[in-house]
């Protein structure tokens, strides 16, 4: 393992250069590895592992639009793809990959197919961290490991076919073979990591649901609703507003912070939007941070998890789903959004 150091805490992570892709191949040359659920990360993590030269299968119901979507993507009935039954018995590594509510479902019909030496891996720490809200309890005698990538599905997959690498974390829960660091890491590479970093079931899951509830989706939105509604209260155009609250920070300031951190954004903008940046940055800071305590508090005692049970196990769960993403959809901020992608020159 390389040892990096992050402003004076040293971590040791792993690298494709340390454990390359022909010594992740060599680990699993005698395994079949089951995929279940091809929804989000489904698709990514089975079709860059097929890629990388991995015995994959898929398990899908018949009938359903998941299971057309991977014949749509190549998997052959009967060869590749088979019902999730059948899948799990074939495996010899079930990647348990559907929705946390999916996972609570189908636990059950999963739980008899996880036979000595095999193993059981996840993408997200909520199923075993919460095992006493979930029902998830795996048998002593599996490997239960983790490898999240840090993002959707869909990004793992283009950064493959780009060739590059999405980072993820990988996590033991239950090593019963002696084999579950290798294989957890040889996962890692195989679904198409640029490194590993290591973590724990629960770390996973806390860090995840206040991600997500926070600065990667619900706080970001949160900020652009608030700017957006500013400027047009104070006379600014839709286009105006959606282009100096969104469109500048997505297409052109966070590519830059992706390349060589927020010092080097702020060093490559006009010295106005330096100086209000640095005289702003702590107040936002100070204003937002007692709600990520708040946040990482719920998180920590099990209430986010519950309220994610309880309301993806109501029978209308899709369609009020449906209701509020489509109050996002048509609110004005994303209909000048939408507006605004149509004018983007097409690439050369």
């Amino acid at each position: 393992m390389a040892k990096i150091n992050f402003g004076g805490v040293t971590e040791e992570v792993v690298t494709r250069s340390e454990f390359p892709l022909e010594k992740a191949r060599e680990v699993l040359k005698d395994e079949t590895i089951a995929v279940i659920g091809y929804g989000v990360q489904g698709p990514g993590q089975a079709l860059n592992l097929k890629d990388n030269g991995f015995n994959v299968i898929v398990g899908q119901r018949k009938n359903s639009k998941t299971w057309d979507k991977a014949v749509a993507d190549g998997w052959v009935p009967g060869e590749t793809l088979f019902e999730i039954e059948e899948a799990c018995e074939r495996g010899t590594i079930i990647q348990y990959l559907l929705s946390d509510a999916g996972q609570i479902t189908l636990w059950p019909t999963i739980k008899p197919y996880l036979t000595a030496g095999k193993a059981l891996y996840f993408s997200h720490g909520f199923g075993i961290t919460y095992k006493e809200r979930t029902g998830i309890v795996p048998p002593a005698d599996i490997d239960v490991i983790l490898i999240a990538p840090k993002g959707s599905g869909t990004s793992l997959r283009r950064m493959f076919l780009e060739g590059r690498g999405l980072n993820s974390s990988y996590a033991i829960f239950q090593d019963a073979t002696g084999r579950a660091k290798e294989r957890v890491v040889a996962l890692g590479i195989g679904v198409g990591s640029g490194y590993l970093f290591e973590t724990t079931f629960k770390r996973e899951v806390y860090s995840d649901l206040t991600g997500e509830r926070g600065s990667l989706m619900g706080a970001i939105q949160g900020i652009f609703a608030a700017q957006y509604e500013v400027l047009r209260a104070n006379g600014h155009t839709p286009s105006e507003a959606f282009n100096e609250t969104v469109e500048e920070l997505t297409q052109s300031l966070m590519p830059l912070v992706a390349e060589n951190g927020m010092d080097w954004m702020y060093a490559n903008c006009s010295t106005t939007a330096q100086r209000g940046a640095l005289d702003w940055w702590k107040k936002f800071r100070d204003a937002s941070k007692p709600v990520f305590e708040e946040l990482y508090k719920e998180v920590a005692q099990g209430n986010e998890a519950q309220k994610s049970i309880d309301s993806n196990s109501k029978s209308d769960y899709r369609e009020r789903l449906e209701q509020e993403l489509k109050e996002l959809r048509e609110s004005e901020i994303w209909r000048a959004g939408a507006e605004v992608r149509k004018l983007r020159p097409e690439r050369a």
